[in-house]
């Protein structure tokens, strides 16, 4: 009998700790600096979530080593819902497989929440390149191995993979040119100092708008509807190279599964919210708010996809 009211007042304590969720402020670690398109999708989140579930929203940045620092900051915090994981797919799915050392197991230390948006990479040349198309681009590539070059935001990233992902499936080879960043890569090409690059569609479409830069090719699946004369690469004949980058929300292993449900169904709420969903859809992102399981198993095909070319085609982080 004394068992089974210790076993009662703990659940009772634990139900109303969920009721009164959140009571003290939540931080959502990004792990990159402030101004990219993973902390602005957090700052969304910590404008919008106050509002479905009360409290305070905390953006703490934690940049450094391509994400794995924050990731390995909340895998230590306490899984009690007030430490979130605000990230894109590098430290998810990509960054274990480059760095050594990694202080955290992806697939076993955080508790998936939701997939929040992807956006697809588009494969674009400066407006004055001799490549009017991608048969163009795949022609020259064939013709001069190894010396096309595409720029990337940094050794690992989703346009450095999309372009490896690219030559392997075509048989070509180029030239990766790494840049410490999104900016700087975008830079020199609009100057056509590279010759090509898969850039996320957020950070280009203005240039491709402007014609500054030519897109060739989209990396989606399907077109998009903020570029829908770009056709896919599937339809252009390249199979299997369709990628796109994300951003999820994850916690630390072991949080509360009404905490969970909870924050769930705010954030998914707060996605879809009119004006929040215009606006991400203008830049390019596709709301998807997938629920903890359906991000779990993508997580784990992302996980190994991701694996098998980086050791397929010997990437490294140096």
């Amino acid at each position: 009998m004394f068992k089974k009211t210790l076993m009662g007042l703990a659940f009772a304590a634990a139900a109303a700790s969920a009721f009164a969720y959140p009571d003290k402020p939540v931080t959502m670690v990004v792990p990159f600096p402030p101004g990219g398109s993973t902390d602005s999708i957090a700052r969304v989140l910590a404008q919008k979530l106050p509002e479905k579930l009360g409290g305070t929203w905390v953006i703490d940045n934690k940049a450094g080593a391509t994400g794995t620092i924050g990731a390995a900051f909340v895998k230590r915090a306490p899984a009690d819902g007030y430490t979130l994981f605000v990230s894109s797919l590098g430290p998810f799915v990509i960054a274990p497989h480059l760095i050594k050392g990694v202080q955290y197991d992806a697939l076993k230390d955080f508790d998936p929440i939701t997939v929040l948006v992807q956006a697809p990479n588009v494969l674009v040349v400066p407006a004055a390149s001799p490549n009017k198309n991608l048969a163009d681009l795949l022609a020259n590539l064939k013709s001069t191995p190894a010396k096309v070059s595409f720029a990337s935001s940094g050794n690992g990233s989703s346009d450095h993979l999309s372009a490896e992902l690219f030559w392997q499936q075509t048989g070509t080879a180029g030239v990766h040119v790494p840049y410490k960043g999104g900016g700087p890569a975008i830079n020199d090409l609009l100057g056509a100092q590279v010759d090509a690059a898969f850039v996320n569609i957020n950070s280009i479409i203005q240039h491709i708008k402007a014609g500054k830069v030519r897109a060739l090719a989209i990396s989606s699946e399907n077109r998009s509807p903020l570029l829908p004369e770009v056709p896919t690469l599937q339809e252009q004949g390249v199979k299997g190279a369709e990628v796109q980058s994300w951003q999820a929300v994850a916690a630390p292993r072991g949080v509360p599964a009404d905490i969970k449900v909870r924050l769930h169904a705010a954030i998914a709420a707060s996605l879809n919210e009119p004006a929040v969903k215009d606006k991400l859809l203008a830049q390019g992102f596709e709301i998807v708010a997938s629920t903890p399981e359906q991000f779990a198993k993508f997580q784990a095909a992302e996980y190994a996809r991701w694996k098998q070319l980086i050791e397929a085609r010997k990437i490294t982080a140096d």
